[in-house]
């Protein structure tokens, strides 16, 4: 499906072509197809556009309404190393969570964003934040509320939906390069409500932490360093611009969710405390959810479904679908 190419004054159309010029940073989305149960599923819009990168895509799934109705950015995890923006962890079938979203009345984005072998961190963030702000600017086509917009993530998107939660273009010194200037740049980014599961929240320790043994023969970078993408000496600055707890205040942060595994290996449950604790300090709202004797991706937990009811259900409520 082809998608219908931003107005932009920077990309001027070439005579003898019709193409843009340079090639513009967006693309705006085509018209839905409709499914049999009147969901509209926009697939595969452009969402950003950098030269020397795969273009960063997102689909879009908007239950039936006859109002615009409010949106889940849903950011995947994989240690900021893999994923892919159609597929939750494997404990988390697909049509369990975005199936729940979308019988809440919530518009449901998946995205994907730079690994962070193709580019370290910020990049990651900047699309999110440029996908946050494509969904504003193309809201009313796309039939969602723009003030109304949250995010849900897992493991590095849990990371980066706290990142996308704390971090503002005026919040501190460095909110400008954190924003970026990937695709639609004059909207704003900021988000309503926050659904982070077992997220990465202080990378400091996670620096020395020890990695749960891998399989013999998989070859598997280090995760945090990977993302950080520093040398040794630079990698304890690099990991304190990177943390979501480094941003929780003075602006008060929107609701937050936190829900963790007791017994996550990778992504120790003490990252969500310590998250917490800097949101209440803050003056922010949070509920942090042990999920007792879980690993990580909630391996171990007899059943899934509390938790994305949980998270659901703080969606909603908080983005009043």
């Amino acid at each position: 499906m082809t998608q219908s190419p931003p107005t932009s004054p920077a990309a001027q159309p070439d005579a003898g072509t019709g193409l843009e010029w340079p090639p513009p940073p967006f693309l705006a989305p085509a018209p839905p197809v409709v499914g049999p149960d009147g969901v509209r599923h926009f697939e595969g819009l452009t969402y950003a556009r950098t030269p020397g990168y795969r273009p960063r895509l997102l689909d879009v799934r908007v239950p039936v309404s006859d109002e615009p109705v409010p949106a889940v950015v849903w950011i995947h995890g994989g240690g900021w190393l893999e994923g892919d923006r159609r597929f939750p962890p494997p404990t988390v079938p697909a049509e369990l969570l975005f199936g729940s979203i979308l019988g809440a009345g919530l518009a449901v984005v998946t995205i994907d964003y730079r690994h962070s072998l193709e580019a370290p961190f910020p990049a990651q963030l900047h699309d999110t934040k440029a996908a946050v702000r494509y969904v504003r600017r193309f809201a009313a086509g796309l039939g969602i509320d723009s003030d109304r917009i949250g995010v849900c993530g897992e493991s590095a998107g849990g990371h980066l939906s706290a990142l996308a939660g704390l971090v503002r273009a005026d919040g501190t010194d460095a909110g400008p390069a954190l924003e970026g200037a990937e695709g639609v740049r004059e909207e704003d980014s900021t988000v309503q409500a926050v659904v982070a599961w077992y997220p990465a929240t202080d990378l400091g320790p996670l620096l020395s932490h020890a990695l749960p043994p891998a399989p013999p023969g998989a070859e598997f970078p280090n995760p945090f360093t990977a993302l950080l993408g520093g040398t040794a000496d630079q990698l304890p600055e690099l990991a304190r611009a990177a943390s979501p707890v480094s941003y929780a205040g003075p602006a008060t942060p929107p609701p937050f969710l936190l829900v963790h595994g007791t017994a996550d290996r990778l992504l120790p449950y003490s990252q969500s405390e310590v998250l917490a604790e800097a949101l209440l300090r803050a003056g922010g709202q949070v509920t942090l959810r042990p999920v007792e004797g879980a690993d990580h991706i909630f391996l171990g937990a007899p059943d899934v479904t509390p938790m994305v009811s949980e998270s659901v259900a703080f969606l909603a409520r908080h983005l009043g679908a």
